[in-house]
């Protein structure tokens, strides 16, 4: 089993819904030790008291920092033992002091066919954009804006009588479906290597 860090900033649909695959034994080699988020009001936080997942949250404004705010983090991925970071709607950069601690053991989940639409607008700068597909990408994290090894992707073509609220819709609902699939092939790799 791999012992698995989530971290969210936001809503944490993804979160949970991660949870529930490893609940219902989708994700059989993976088991969520803790929910990391950078918000103190984030919804995620409720999410995880009704799953029963301990949850911490860290000041990003409290440790001088992003170093002193990443070596924070760090004590309580320690005191988990975590051995993948994954972040699902986690709103901010990793630096330096995870990436050392987790090379190649930082995942992402995000909402466009990379290389097109990093960043943290993307289901909106491909509808604006008015381009025939989008998607949704699982990749390492490295220094750069969503630039990491990409692990998984697939495309969700666009019907143009879309809406924006629409796509954001066909969007989530293609990582509710992959996020899980991929996380376990991940889980699955590691567990090679150990």
């Amino acid at each position: 089993m791999v012992n698995i860090a989530i971290f969210a900033s936001g809503n944490g649909s993804n979160f949970e819904n991660l949870v529930n695959e490893i609940n219902n034994g989708h994700i059989d080699n993976a088991v969520c030790k803790v929910l990391i988020i950078d918000k103190e009001q984030a919804y995620a936080k409720e999410r995880a008291a009704r799953l029963g997942i301990p949850c911490v949250y860290v000041n990003p404004k409290g440790y001088g920092g992003k170093e002193g705010y990443e070596t924070e983090i760090m004590k309580t991925l320690e005191s988990y033992e975590v051995e993948l970071i994954v972040l699902a709607g986690y709103m901010r950069f990793i630096g330096k002091v995870l990436l050392s601690n987790y090379p190649n053991r930082i995942i992402n989940l995000h909402p466009a066919y990379l290389p097109a639409f990093p960043g943290a607008h993307s289901i909106q700068d491909a509808f604006e954009a008015k381009v025939s597909y989008t998607g949704v990408t699982v990749h390492y994290v490295d220094e750069g804006v969503d630039t990491g090894e990409i692990i998984h992707q697939e495309k969700i073509m666009i019907d143009p009588s879309w809406d924006l609220e629409t796509l954001e819709e066909h969007v989530h609902a293609k990582e509710y479906d992959m996020f899980p699939r991929v996380l376990k092939t991940v889980c699955e790799r590691m567990e090679e290597h150990k």
